[in-house]
């Protein structure tokens, strides 16, 4: 379409230059429209990049995961297949700054997530199967503190959390976390960046991650959006206010279970199982402060786990093997400051 317009517009121009000199103020005028409206294009495009680019205050998402079945092992011995016949997921965050400087940012971050699970399990005695529905609650509060500065003459960026979370009875756990990250390129085409995650939990099975951030702008208006280990993206802007990502998301789920284990009633146990989201993401701009996002795709739970609270992660008391499965996702995010905090780069 761009290369029609081209062509359209060199043939007007050519047959306009014919004409008298009166016409020529209306050929510029005609130009300079095009001009403009290109131009409000591209405006309108960076704006919405800019936007999705943003760390989102408020987000609610839903999740439904099609039925998949699942084999658990206990103690190296395989147990019956059982299936989830229905899973659904409902998620909250918000991310709240109190004090943001030129090199200091203090904030806090608030999770809540609620499970609702429909379970198929194996009646060992009669072979027959039963379906249980279970309901679980999890929520994390962190206090965030970012510090930026230099190292070797480049950016670097230190952010600290303390975080405590637990399920609708208690507190659980209480648990710390760095991330120092440095910033090695950063121009129009490509941002890189390294650093380091430490994860201060004596009961985490990776103490020390280390990261890498790498984006790349394409010439044909695509971007590859590297996030190791979190995510891998294609990303395109599409129409004027949507974008279109495909690839790998990387997603932590888990929850702390009670009275599961009849002979120690008392005994909590905290499940967790890391998820790979392979597929589709579509993120639209809703006026100055809303983005709603879209996710589908195949599902694969590379790692499931139940574990006792109070011991290390040395030896799971369960290990889950799920078999992939299908997943929808459908989020809304809301930035009240978004429109401020764009004001000074969109507003030429």
């Amino acid at each position: 379409m761009e290369i029609i317009k081209k062509m359209i517009l060199l043939a007007l121009l050519c047959f306009l230059s014919s004409k008298a000199q009166s016409q020529t103020a209306d050929t510029l005028s005609q130009k300079q429209k095009l001009q403009d409206t290109t131009n409000m294009r591209r405006n309108a495009l960076a704006y919405a990049s800019r936007q999705f680019a943003m760390v989102r205050p408020f987000h609610v998402e839903f999740s439904q995961v099609a039925p998949y079945r699942y084999t658990p092992q206990r103690d190296g011995v395989t147990l019956s297949e059982n299936k989830v016949s229905t899973y659904h997921q409902i998620k909250a965050n918000a991310n709240l700054y109190f004090l943001a400087k030129k090199k200091l940012i203090l904030g806090a971050t608030f999770s809540y997530r609620y499970i609702t699970a429909d379970h198929g399990f194996t009646l060992p005695s009669s072979g027959l199967m039963q379906t249980v529905k279970d309901d679980f609650t999890y929520h994390s509060t962190s206090l965030n503190f970012t510090y930026v500065s230099k190292i070797f003459n480049k950016p670097f960026v230190l952010n600290t959390s303390l975080v405590v979370d637990g399920s609708e009875k208690h507190f659980e756990r209480l648990k710390g976390l760095a991330i120092g990250t440095i910033v090695l390129k950063a121009d129009k085409q490509t941002k890189l960046m390294a650093g380091i995650l430490v994860n201060v939990d004596p009961s985490t099975e990776l103490p020390l991650l280390p990261m890498i951030t790498y984006e790349r702008k394409l010439t044909n208006g695509m971007m590859i959006d590297l996030m190791m280990p979190k995510q891998l993206l294609v990303r395109k802007q599409v129409l004027s206010r949507g974008r279109i990502s495909l690839g790998t998301e990387l997603d932590r789920n888990g929850f702390y279970l009670y009275n599961i284990n009849e002979q120690m009633p008392s005994q909590r146990y905290e499940y967790r199982q890391i998820e790979l989201d392979n597929g589709v993401i579509y993120e639209h701009l809703i006026g100055d402060y809303l983005i709603l996002t879209a996710r589908t795709g195949a599902k694969w739970i590379a790692i499931s786990r139940l574990f006792e609270k109070e011991k290390t992660f040395s030896k799971e008391w369960l290990e889950i093997a799920a078999k992939p499965t299908a997943y929808f996702n459908l989020g809304i995010s809301f930035n009240p400051f978004a429109k401020k905090m764009l004001a000074k780069s969109y507003i030429k």
